[in-house]
């Protein structure tokens, strides 16, 4: 609503306030009403000196000269005008009121003229206009959003962890202030930027702080806002987007998740998408056609590069690729400085120390263990956010809720125990291996029992031997119980470890070439195209019945060294077995200092802190998987290994967690 019908409507509230008041005030001088009959009578007696008759209405005068008013009845009366005569009354006629040809054609025509005004409201309101917001007819009509200079308030100071992204991207914020900087050197700006980075990493934050830092409108809209159930909409959707731009011009436009509109032409196992791939086509032309569209920068976002159609990333449409990967410790610690400064702190509060215990966490679940904490520290209704709120929000988002009110039985929290202090120990005295953090048997999400490792460093590769210590770090926990339970009482709690010590023993002898029998080649086939109409579709390169079993073998020879490995580690330090898992029972968790005192053969200290606070030395860990090794140029998932037992009314699943 605009202004100038906010003053009508406050003009006409104020006459109608004003009005009422009148009339209330107002003194009466209104006619005394009268029936016929009285009417008749006071004529017959001389008392009324003059009447006015307007139709059925009788006006007129007394002798007293006191006005009256009466209504003839419909029925004809006669005799009136003979005895208004014969009593000397003064007849006044009144003309009857005449219409115009105007008002008699505006009144003819007014229903005409209603209907019509509703079909065109209705109209307008189908095709997008009126309130502003699209109707079933601005199908061609695009969703981008259009924020201006003074909406985006995020500056490169709001972004951390991702400087060799942000220092890729400054110098589009120097041509868009400035052009001709390189255009009088024969350089032209890229007209495409594709962002591509894990879930979380700031891929939009970057975006916006491009826009911000250049003070120029900022388009965004969403890959799948394009596509619609009719062939041509995204396409139409596509030139009016650009169309917009242009008037708009220098402006970025910033398309996330683009990877719903720009797959790969004829690609999957149905064949093509006629409207995705007909909105792709016009995508690739607004980019770089026939016609250019000078100032206008596309920035789009995609964490599946791997799907996109090689047209798209060609010089000349999407001419640059900016990685925004997870960040590192140094990288961490600037993400939580930037959430860390909106919330109260205490002063025990040490980013660094966050930061090294989150590894592999990205900006996003940064700031949910800033957020939780905040949350744990209102409940407790403190007004500081300390170290404590901080490590139970890591571990809560690591590892789930705690369950305390979780009963289990004497026996299920002993053997609980002895599972865990089996990951422990293997963990400690096998070589290379991250050291371990806490231990504990408090119920958390669908796990028993958590063992944590803390990695020293930031870890992008791993060594063999680095490799064959977490294989036998996973069976440590059903190595423990088949010592303490005997081999029919061995439960179900290890069945994640046992799947993922074998998809680790089959990466290094298939993937990675860490066999020395099977030597440094690929038997597994690249899957990430099976479902893209790509090449591959899961099957082995070498697929004979002799590789096969010749990679069963070596693979089953890992399992089996690995698993008499840990099991003599174990033996050997029984003593240790029995003091850890009798700790565990006195205290639900143990930290780095009561591990110690455990592994030199003293009695365990007690807890620093009720309910498992962590230690001195620290915060909250991170566990690295070992299901999650990977090349360096693999793409980073979840990182965090809770060595988890699943509950024995789930036999079937493996350990939970994330």
């Amino acid at each position: 609503m605009n202004d100038m019908a906010k003053n009508l409507i406050l003009w006409l509230i104020i006459a109608a306030v004003l009005l009422t008041v009148f009339n209330n005030f107002s003194v009466d001088n209104s006619p005394q009403a009268m029936n016929y009959s009285q009417f008749v009578e006071q004529v017959q007696n001389n008392q009324i000196r003059q009447v006015t008759i307007d139709g059925y209405d009788i006006r007129g005068e007394r002798d007293d000269g006191s006005s009256f008013q009466t209504i003839r009845p419909s029925a004809e009366d006669p005799r009136l005008m003979d005895d208004l005569l014969s009593n000397n009354v003064t007849v006044i006629g009144k003309e009857p009121d005449q219409q115009s040809i105007w008002s008699r054609l505006l009144i003819a025509s007014f229903p005409i003229l209603l209907i019509l005004g509703i079909f065109l409201f209705f109209m307008r309101q189908m095709q997008g206009g009126g309130s502003g917001k699209g109707g079933p007819m601005s199908f061609g009509k695009s969703k981008a959003k259009l924020l201006s200079h003074e909406q985006v308030k995020t500056t490169f100071k709001d972004v951390a962890g991702c400087d060799e992204a942000k220092e890729e991207v400054e110098e589009l914020v120097d041509f868009l202030k400035d052009p001709s900087k390189f255009q009088r050197l024969g350089g032209q700006i890229p007209r495409g930027v594709l962002m591509v980075g894990p879930p979380g990493t700031g891929k939009t934050l970057l975006a916006k702080a491009i826009a911000g830092e250049a003070r120029v409108p900022f388009f965004t809209i969403s890959g799948s806002d394009f596509v619609e159930m009719f062939v041509g909409v995204g396409a139409s959707r596509v030139r009016d987007m650009f169309e917009q731009a242009k008037k708009q011009a220098p402006c970025i436009i910033f398309i996330d998740e683009i990877d719903a509109v720009g797959r790969s032409r004829g690609s999957g196992m149905g064949g093509g998408h006629d409207e995705r791939e007909q909105t792709l086509n016009q995508l690739l032309v607004e980019m770089d056609g026939f016609e250019a569209n000078e100032g206008i920068i596309v920035i789009a976002a995609t964490n599946r590069p791997d799907v996109l159609d090689p047209a798209l990333l060609r010089p000349g449409r999407f001419d640059r690729q900016v990685t925004v990967g997870l960040p590192d410790i140094r990288g961490r610690e600037h993400i939580l400085g930037v959430h860390l400064r909106k919330v109260p702190l205490a002063d025990d509060v040490k980013p660094e120390m966050i930061a090294r215990g989150t590894p592999g966490f990205s900006g996003a679940e940064l700031a949910n263990v800033v957020n939780e904490a905040a949350l744990f520290a209102a409940r407790k209704n403190r007004r500081l956010i300390g170290m404590a709120e901080l490590e139970m929000a890591k571990d809560k988002i690591m590892m789930g809720a705690e369950k305390r009110s979780m009963v289990m039985s004497e026996k299920e929290k002993r053997n609980t125990a002895y599972h865990e202090s089996g990951h422990a120990i293997i963990g400690l005295l096998m070589p290379e291996h991250d050291p371990v953090y806490k231990v504990t048997i408090i119920p958390r999400g669908r796990a028993l029992g958590v063992t944590m490792f803390l990695p020293n460093e930031d870890r992008y590769s791993y060594t063999r031997q680095q490799i064959i210590s977490q294989i036998c770090s996973l069976f440590g926990g059903r190595i423990a119980e088949e010592m303490t339970l005997g081999p029919n009482g061995v439960t179900t709690g290890a069945s994640n470890d046992i799947k993922r010590a074998t998809e680790l023993a089959h990466n290094m002898v298939a993937k990675w070439g860490l066999s020395q029998e099977m030597g440094p080649l690929m038997y597994d086939e690249d899957e990430s195209h099976q479902f893209l109409g790509g090449p591959g579709g899961g099957s082995s390169k070498f697929s004979s019945a002799e590789t096969s079993s010749r990679l069963d073998r070596e693979i089953r020879r890992i399992i089996d060294e690995c698993y008499k490995q840990a099991e003599q580690i174990l033996h050997d330090n029984r003593d240790k077995l029995d003091a850890m898992t009798e700790a565990l029972i006195k205290y639900e968790t143990i930290d780095v200092d009561q591990i110690s005192d455990i592994m030199e053969g003293r009695d365990p200290r007690p807890p620093k802190e009720p309910g498992g606070s962590g230690p001195s030395g620290g915060l909250g860990v991170a566990d690295n998987s070992p299901s999650d090794v990977r090349p360096v140029d693999e793409p980073e998932g979840d990182n965090t290994d809770d060595d988890t037992r699943r509950r024995p009314s789930d036999p079937l699943g493996g350990s939970s967690g994330h």
